[in-house]
């Protein structure tokens, strides 16, 4: 799987649907920050806003310190008035869903959007939650003890790693 091809995909989708009316980007600490960091800059868009769960996750006992570090390096910034807005959220994987529901609590802390679509890279499918993306560059088969970590080189380039999920 191509991180590089699916953006692109992505990225064609997004010049779609601006023709449709103004959006803002949202992407969810880290990988989905990154994703939107480079589309609103492909696509001409003056922001960008980063979404950080950990306060909102239903596994923060569980998280502990790892969530905590996770806010402090990349906070919720929203440099727009998220009231009445459009908002794609943005995140790298979506499986059970859970992640997306913490995002839209953080989201309605800030305000009422008009709008929320979803956007991800990847789709695993395996949903705990009724959560379904609008725009998704591929859906995939990892195995269950398998996780797909985003990465980002020094040029901006992604790729993504299979990684042991951690017990």
């Amino acid at each position: 799987m191509n991180a590089e091809k699916l953006y692109e995909k992505l990225l064609d989708n997004m010049r779609q649907r601006q023709q449709q009316g103004p959006f803002e980007l949202a992407g969810l600490a880290m990988g989905g920050a990154w994703i939107a960091e480079r589309l609103a800059k492909d696509l001409g868009l003056p922001h960008y806003g980063v979404i950080n769960v950990a306060f909102h996750r239903d596994d923060y006992a569980e998280k502990g310190m790892t969530a905590l570090r996770t806010a402090s390096t990349m906070s919720t910034h929203l440099p727009f008035d998220v009231n009445g807005a459009n908002i794609i959220l943005i995140d790298d994987v979506l499986l059970t869903g859970r992640t997306v529901r913490a995002a839209l609590n953080e989201l309605f802390d800030f305000g009422r959007p008009a709008h929320v679509e979803l956007m991800v890279l990847a789709d695993r499918g395996n949903r705990e939650l009724p959560v379904a993306a609008n725009f998704v560059g591929e859906t995939v088969e990892v195995a269950d003890h398998k996780i797909l970590v985003l990465e980002k080189d020094a040029a901006g380039k992604f790729s993504f790693q299979l990684e042991e999920r951690a017990e």
